[in-house]
């Protein structure tokens, strides 16, 4: 039985340890996926309860020299190290200070003492290195480790000796190292901000209403079914179903909607939107782990979690980074001993390329953009599910958009009832069809129940009801056999509609579908029904077209239907008459390779329960939000808001995100490629010049933090 668990490790500094994590997990029989995430410190890991549990998988963490820890200490984390800091720029500065300018003149045994203190106060770092040496899992604390344990011992010894030392190297690295690790833990805090409001937006209480008195719980109590009672300017503890009362509730920061949205009796609320106005009374529908607000807050971690197929080579490359790095530093410190014969040069030059290689970097590249990614989507309203989806956005360049529901609001009315026989006037053709479509959920079939709602007219029985998906209905009417549809359900019971063909087409021109009634072998009147067009369908068709997008309609009705709606709208391609189970099948043939060119890449976009097998055809399913259940199985993005832009505005956040990722990775890749070799001095015979190992300590320390900064500064996003 499969099982999900997210897991906060201790102990990681830099992406080798995620890798090794990961590669260690993976390993495991059991374990079917495991994701580590550097930015977040969390592993997020499916696995089966029948082969191990989840205290084995923490085990094997800890087998590794990791901790799993309870709870999220990164506030308490950045103090500890900003205390680290602090203490050994104290301790560190007289060290320095002398070495560099020689004036405070401290003899060496006392610049050896307060360097010791200082490697006492950054001790963290060197048992991080040294366990993970010993267990042939090297990390960056392992560079640093034997970095500065080499430049300290090196120049304790010279301190007995009466040589050279070079104790500042060892403590200008660990002050620096300690600096950045302090920057990059704060820096990383805020990437998951994000995830951290919403989580904050939960109220802590309710107040219930019962036997006709007020009480207040805990949210934790409330169950299904419970009266909860609402006041201007408190938070909706949970989702459900407004009972008695009139508001308008701000649901901004569930959906991105600024206008503040009303409130009456029947309507859906949204647990955490803030009531603006009036006293309303509701009923609890959904609670806990099933409110809209745990499935975005899920969604939300599940895509942080997820990787993009562009980290793999990150990943890869930081598995054998750490190992590379110390092979170089040992291969170069000898040749420049060989060369020069000097063991002071080459031991700096083996110290400054350990110390300026910086995984970290590589690590932080990617998670870190797609958890301000997804984090500034869901502040919009979109869910983008799985990181792997931004990378597929940028390429989709066609989007096929669903009819009904979709483009247009799926509150169909009736426009026109036709009689074509003398014996049924309007009426008794409204009174026919609405009693056979009282038994359908179709929103044609509600459309026509209204109208007889409408006109004050009494339904009756019928028998033998069946719904023929795509075409339409059947029954039993006083005897007779009753068909209501499309030319296609009539021609299958050997009805000729020629005679009604030019009413139909004059219809269907307009945009409406037309339905067809036969009572017996005959037809006695056309019903026609159009489909009010959401008010943003046409703006954001315009705006996929200024993206250099194709767009498509995908429909059941019938072509001429399906053209007069591409018509106002300005679409570029019509799939009419295409029955539900068909419609994967459209996508399929759009994906396909013809005539020498290559298949579409295909963003479907739907609303996730009948368009469900062509969201997961597609090559990005994006599936509109349906009422409060926003934890759709298929489409890799959901949107929450009933806004076609939005659609537009996910495929930009995407190509946005994904640029970040390509620069952080592209900086992190070009700071190694260029530092490592400078450090090993390739640029000595030509310039004569060494790097200080103080300085590659610096510039390990910015390397990262500059990835994530660059990633931070995705909050000056603008669609």
């Amino acid at each position: 039985m499969s099982e999900k668990t997210t897991l906060k490790i201790g102990g990681m500094t830099c992406a080798s340890c995620a890798s090794v994590i990961e590669y260690s997990l993976k390993k495991e029989k059991g374990i079917n996926s495991a994701n580590v995430n550097l930015a977040s410190e969390k592993a997020y890991i499916d696995f089966d309860q029948n082969i191990l549990a989840e205290k084995d998988i923490r085990k094997i963490i800890k087998s590794l020299g990791y901790s799993v820890v309870e709870g999220d200490n990164i506030g308490n984390e950045a103090k500890k190290l900003k205390i680290r800091f602090i203490l050994s720029l104290i301790f560190g500065l007289p060290v320095m200070y002398t070495m560099v300018s020689g004036a405070m003149g401290l003899p060496k045994y006392v610049l050896a003492i307060l360097s010791a203190i200082v490697i006492l106060i950054c001790f963290d770092i060197w048992k991080s290195g040294f366990k993970k040496l010993i267990k042939l899992s090297p990390n960056m604390d392992s560079l640093i480790f034997i970095g500065t344990a080499v430049a300290f011992f090196y120049s304790l010894v010279e301190t007995f000796l009466g040589g050279d030392v070079y104790f500042e190297s060892a403590i200008f690295i660990l002050i620096f190292i300690s600096l950045g690790k302090y920057l990059e833990e704060t820096t990383k805090g805020k990437t998951s901000s994000a995830i951290k409001s919403l989580i904050g937006l939960q109220p802590k209480t309710a107040t219930v209403i019962k036997n006709g008195t007020e009480s207040e719980i805990l949210i934790s109590e409330v169950q299904v079914g419970d009266i909860i009672l609402v006041k201007p300017g408190e938070k909706i503890p949970v989702d459900g179903v407004v009972v008695e009362g009139y508001s308008g509730v701000d649901e901004k920061a569930i959906t991105g909607e600024s206008i503040p949205v009303e409130k009456k009796k029947g309507d859906q609320v949204i647990g955490a939107t803030i009531n603006k106005t009036g006293v309303f009374k509701f009923k609890a529908t959904k609670v806990g782990k099933d409110t809209m607000l745990s499935q975005i807050i899920r969604i939300v971690e599940d895509a942080m979690g997820s990787k993009a197929p562009i980290q793999l080579l990150a990943d890869k490359v930081s598995f054998y980074f750490v190992p590379t790095v110390i092979v170089i530093a040992l291969v170069a410190g000898v040749v420049w001993f060989v060369a020069l014969h000097q063991l002071s040069t080459a031991l700096a030059i083996f110290v400054a390329v350990l110390i300026i290689a910086c995984p970290c970097a590589l690590g932080l590249a990617t998670p870190t953009a797609v958890m301000m990614g997804t984090g500034l989507a869901a502040k919009n309203g979109i869910l983008i599910k799985s990181s792997s989806a931004l990378e597929i956005a940028k390429d989709v360049n066609m989007v096929v958009f669903d009819k009904t529901g979709t483009l247009t609001k799926g509150e169909p009315v009736v426009t026109e009832i036709i009689s074509i026989n003398k014996d049924f006037i309007e009426e008794d053709i409204l009174q026919i069809a609405a009693s056979v479509e009282k038994n359908s959920e179709h929103p044609l079939a509600q459309a026509i129940v209204d109208k007889a709602k409408e006109k004050n007219i009494a339904l009756s029985e019928i028998e033998g009801f069946q719904a023929i998906p795509g075409k339409g209905v059947e029954a039993e009417f006083n005897g007779k056999k009753i068909l209501l549809g499309t030319r296609k359900l009539m021609k299958d019971s050997k009805i000729s509609v020629d005679l009604i063909e030019d009413k139909m087409i004059a219809l269907e021109n307009q945009g409406k579908t037309a339905m067809i009634l036969a009572v017996g072998k005959k037809i006695v009147g056309i019903i026609a029904v159009a489909d009010v067009l959401k008010e943003n369908s046409k703006k954001a068709v315009e705006m996929l077209h200024k993206m250099g997008k194709q767009v498509a309609i995908i429909t059941g009705d019938n072509k001429r239907v399906g053209e007069a709606i591409a018509k106002q709208l300005g679409i570029d391609r019509v799939l009419a008459e295409v029955l539900p189970q068909g419609k994967s099948d459209e996508i399929k043939k759009l994906q396909r390779p013809a005539n020498g060119h290559p298949g579409m890449v295909v963003a479907m976009v739907g609303d996730g329960i009948n368009d469900a097998p062509a969201l997961a055809q597609a090559n990005l399913g994006i599936a509109l939000g349906s009422g409060t259940d926003v934890a759709m199985e298929t489409g890799e993005i959901v949107l929450i808001k009933d806004d076609l832009r939005d659609v537009v505005k996910a495929m930009d956040l995407s190509r946005y995100t994904l640029n970040k990722i390509k620069q952080n990775l592209f900086w992190a890749f070009f700071y190694n490629i260029i530092g490592i070799p400078v450090a090993a001095g390739v640029l000595f015979p030509l310039t004569g010049w060494l790097l200080n190992p103080s300085v590659a300590a610096a510039a390990m320390a910015f390397s990262s933090v500059s990835v994530v900064l660059n990633s931070l500064s995705m909050k000056g996003y603008k669609s």
